[in-house]
């Protein structure tokens, strides 16, 4: 990959990686104001999986590069079920909405496609 497909790459990664956290804060704190602050706390967590959902695929796609890092798929399996077990223990434990953590799941994939819309608007030729 030549360097300024690589920034290219890296700048997209970060933009979505922002945009994640926008939609995130926006999302909870609007739902927090109407619903009340367990729905925004609920749809923070499914916001928090999905965000660490893009990581792990991140992870993966670098792997699949020219130098790949040694990593081992056990272990990202491992981490990905922990993390899932662990949000629905917290859904479950404080009672919070189910549908508003499903919901927080979305976000990681409003990012990516506001990102292709971001691109196709500013698309340099």
């Amino acid at each position: 990959m030549p360097a300024s497909d690589r920034l290219s790459y890296e700048q997209i990664v970060r933009r979505i990686s922002r945009i994640i956290l926008v939609l995130a804060l926006l999302g909870a704190s609007i739902l927090a104001a109407i619903k009340g602050i367990r729905i925004g706390i609920a749809f923070l967590i499914g916001c928090a999986v999905s965000y660490l959902s893009f990581w792990g695929w991140q992870q993966v796609a670098a792997a699949l590069g020219p130098s790949p890092k040694k990593r081992s798929s056990l272990g990202f399996t491992i981490r990905v079920i922990l993390l899932g077990a662990l949000a629905c223990v917290i859904i479950k434990f404080l009672g919070l909405d189910v549908a508003a953590a499903v919901t927080g799941l979305l976000v990681s994939a409003a990012a990516v496609i506001l990102e292709l819309i971001y691109e196709l608007i500013y698309a340099r030729t």
